[in-house]
């Protein structure tokens, strides 16, 4: 079983910042991946940001110079979101790629957090 938790988000205005955790636990051989995904109010799922075990990046252009991924030794990943806007408004939920030896792959989610911005 993995466990994937994720806090830190809320309400904020125009302009403003938040920084998402998500920390994942539980029987992990290995993470290939952690990342971000969000979902706005009739729309499609999509990817906001991602980090390889390797350390490699990659954003979505909406988002880019002004979200910053990262992670830690502990499994947790972090979404520094700066210069906020109300087209981010969305439930953000962090994605997790786990390898099970010696061919599985499988991807975890977590639970979701609303962003909300608006004045």
């Amino acid at each position: 079983q993995v466990q994937v938790v994720e806090s830190g988000g809320g309400l904020v205005q125009p302009g403003g910042s938040l920084r998402l955790s998500c920390a994942a636990s539980g029987n992990i051989f290995s993470i290939l991946a952690m990342g971000w995904y969000r979902q706005a109010p009739e729309k499609q799922r999509e990817l906001v940001a991602r980090i390889t075990s390797a350390g490699t990046t990659n954003y979505t252009d909406s988002v880019k110079a002004r979200f910053t991924i990262s992670r830690d030794i502990n499994n947790t990943v972090y979404l520094q979101m700066n210069s906020l806007k109300p087209e981010d408004t969305a439930v953000y939920y962090c994605n997790v790629v786990v390898h099970s030896p010696p061919t599985k792959i499988y991807n975890h989610w977590g639970q979701g957090t609303q962003v909300t911005v608006s004045s």
